[in-house]
C-alpha cells in the first residue's frame, strides 16, 4: 500500500472521527444510527494512521505530498 493521505487530510480525518465519536458516547446520537457514526468513526481512524484511503485510489486521488 502506496500512502496516499497528506497530513491535512489526516488531520481533518481525525478531527471528524473525534466529534463522531463524541456524539456518540455523549448520547446525542443513539441507536443504529449512533452504531453507523461508531463504526464510520473507526474506519476514519484506522484510515488515518496507515495513510491510506481505498477510496482514494479508486477516485485517482492523491493528496500525499512525498509521492508526488
Amino acid at each position: 500500500m502506496r500512502k496516499n493521505m497528506g497530513s491535512t487530510d489526516r488531520f481533518i480525518r481525525i478531527f471528524i472521527a473525534v466529534a463522531l465519536l463524541t456524539t456518540f458516547y455523549t448520547d446525542t446520537v443513539t441507536g443504529t444510527f449512533g452504531y453507523i457514526l461508531a463504526a464510520i468513526a473507526g474506519v476514519l481512524i484506522l484510515t488515518t494512521f496507515v495513510s491510506f484511503c481505498p477510496l482514494y485510489t479508486l477516485l485517482g486521488i492523491n493528496t500525499c505530498k512525498l509521492n508526488k
